[in-house]
């Protein structure tokens, strides 16, 4: 839907761009072709920004106006440097704990995570730059406004932010079925970052070889799996159990 937030046509999204605009996502039409639609392009893989390639319906969907092939969102919040988050939530005197969302696609599941994240009380959230759900309107309808509370942070691979968490003392958990320890055996009393993977792949292979820890919810059913914003209840739930009781 269209809104305050959305721009569209291949010079205004350039320019945009070029004056430091807080983008989210770039929609591209499949098939495009021309020297500035490819300048864009390069901008694009310049800038590492999220971006896709979609038919011209989905484009004419998100705008009514003459958007030459291209419609760009803007994020309705700013986003927080790795560095500065980690930073306040260490010298916050409160015991970090952060959630790295890899690759996580569906607007609703990521709106409900951050409202549950708020409640739980999150440090923040770090998400990729590309390859993620859009922070947009939904994404605040889903949260109930909890996206305006809790700082999120964009960074170019979740791995870096693994190694940067580990660089400060903070232990990374991975929630996933590929491990035989059940998540009430892992301790979450120290700083630690839970990393929640995407909808159909989960969390990457090769971040999973990088964290400190892994950890599984116990499933007693026959379906094999949680919807991820559960899944991700569950895991802060059980932090804010375990700390209460120290």
């Amino acid at each position: 839907m269209e809104n305050e937030t959305t721009i569209f046509g291949i010079r205004a999204v350039i320019e945009a761009i070029k004056s430091g605009e807080n983008i989210d996502k770039i929609f591209l039409q499949k098939g495009l072709r021309g020297e500035l639609f490819t300048e864009l392009e390069q901008l694009l893989h310049k800038e590492r920004l999220n971006s896709s390639y979609v038919p011209v319906e989905k484009l004419n969907r998100l705008t009514t106006k003459n958007h030459q092939g291209v419609v760009a969102q803007i994020a309705p919040i700013s986003f927080y440097p790795l560095e500065e988050l980690v930073t306040n939530a260490i010298e916050s005197g409160k015991t970090p704990l952060f959630l790295l969302l890899d690759q996580l696609s569906d607007v609703r599941n990521f709106g409900a995570i951050i409202r549950t994240a708020e409640c739980t009380g999150v440090s923040g959230i770090i998400i990729q730059k590309k390859g993620g759900a859009p922070v947009n309107g939904d994404t605040i309808k889903t949260s109930a406004g909890a996206i305006f509370k809790i700082p999120i942070c964009k960074v170019d691979h979740i791995k870096d932010a693994v190694f940067y968490m580990q660089a400060s003392g903070i232990k990374v958990i991975a929630a996933t079925e590929k491990t035989d320890q059940n998540l009430y055996d892992v301790s979450f009393t120290e700083p630690c970052a839970i990393i929640m993977g995407s909808e159909g792949k989960g969390i990457n292979p090769s971040i999973l070889k990088v964290v400190d820890d892994k950890a599984k919810l116990p499933i007693l059913g026959e379906i094999e799996s949680l919807n991820v914003s559960v899944a991700c209840g569950a895991f802060l739930y059980e932090a804010v159990r375990q700390r209460m009781s120290v």
